[in-house]
């Protein structure tokens, strides 16, 4: 089955523009499987190279023009994949994008702090980024009815949307699957890269947190349980962030003193990702975690749905002292709205301490009846 990808009218749009095109995103996402299909559509000249392969790296390390001339030929379309693996590779892209003005280079990456620092400052101008994150529903809604939607999202919740699980037909197949993820792939970059001595601790980090979806997250305990430093946190988890594991939430205030805004909360990019760190698989009415579950999903939806269909909203989370609180909140050109997640389709009451000083701000209700609205 061949999902569309949301991205792909984007980037081919810019395959003549002369400028060097980022695709960053976690592993296993389909990067390469991305650029493969822009390549297809592409008429003019071109030439793929691999990161992986040394042989790319000697190409990209003489840097002479009139090296890159005898290799590039007529090439209008460079595609460098795993480009972050190249030493330099942003001086190499910069003298390539200069010198060669019919030249438009594509260049993926599977953590942030690799690629866009390597390509970043020489680059100024020239360079377009995007992120590719694991199946959007945005995309999987373009192959399924709304009654097969419906029907899976139980597995959606349980085994996440990497594009490899959402080809599977049998669940042991996709939590072997995950469970290869988290012990081969999802640390291979901060390892490699950020020579990240103790991979026991980072994987413990993610567990706890795993364990903590939807709730704020204190520094100082993660630091007591795992018996490392604060700092030591707080730079795991950045690196996390950098290659696509997971993102923070931080708190939102504007009116009242009582307003927390000094906690995080972090979600994981793939709700498969998170059950298989915590090794739970069960299904969604067999869970005592299904709240967190069930939140984890809808905000990684959104944060999905508002980078592709370029929605530039701020995003928090609510909370007072008194334990008021509200899960999602977005903020545009001083509009705020609020959404509340919830798996049961009961009343929810909107905090009064909220609407009290936001009584302008919309307030809505994520369930199951009304989620496709919410990321779609």
């Amino acid at each position: 089955m061949l999902i569309h990808r949301y991205l792909f009218d984007t980037l081919r749009a810019q395959l003549q523009s002369n400028k060097v095109v980022t695709l960053i995103g976690a592993r296993r996402v389909g990067k390469t499987v991305l650029m493969n299909r822009l390549a297809e559509s592409f008429d003019g000249q071109q030439l793929i190279l691999n990161g992986d392969d040394l042989a790319t790296t000697e190409l990209l390390a003489d840097r002479r023009v009139a090296s890159y001339k005898r290799w590039l030929g007529n090439t209008t379309l460079l595609l460098i994949d795993e480009a972050q693996v190249i030493p330099e590779v942003g001086k190499s892209l910069k003298l390539l994008i200069d010198s060669f003005p019919e030249l438009t280079i594509f260049a993926t990456g599977s953590s942030a702090f690799e690629l866009t620092n390597r390509t970043g400052e020489p680059l100024v101008g020239r360079q377009l980024t995007y992120t590719l994150y694991p199946l959007a529903q945005l995309e999987l809604a373009e192959t399924e009815t709304y009654l097969q939607t419906r029907a899976n999202l139980p597995e959606r919740l349980v085994f996440g949307s990497y594009p490899d699980i959402v080809q599977m037909d049998q669940n042991d197949d996709r939590i072997d699957y995950l469970k290869s993820m988290v012990s081969s792939y999802l640390l291979k970059d901060i390892l490699l890269f950020e020579q990240v001595r103790n991979a026991t601790k980072i994987l413990q980090l993610l567990q706890l947190v795993a364990h903590q979806v939807g709730s704020e997250v204190s520094y100082d305990e993660l630091s007591r349980q795992l018996q490392i430093d604060r700092n030591t946190v707080v730079r795991y988890l950045d690196l996390l962030t950098k290659v696509f594991i997971i993102f923070r939430l931080g708190g939102y205030s504007n009116n009242l003193r009582k307003e927390v805004t000094k906690s995080s909360k972090w979600y994981f990019f793939d709700n498969g990702i998170r059950n298989a760190l915590i090794n739970n698989f069960a299904w969604p009415d067999k869970r005592n975690d299904i709240g967190a579950l069930w939140e984890n999903y809808l905000i990684a939806e959104r944060v999905k749905r508002n980078a592709y269909r370029r929605t530039h909203v701020s995003t928090y989370f609510w909370r007072t002292y008194d334990q008021q609180e509200l899960d999602w909140l977005e903020e545009k050109d001083g509009a705020l709205q609020a959404f509340e997640m919830k798996w049961h389709t009961n009343t929810v009451r909107f905090p009064k301490g909220f609407q009290a000083a936001y009584p302008d701000a919309s307030m809505n209700v994520v369930n199951p009846d009304t989620y496709l609205d919410f990321v779609l």
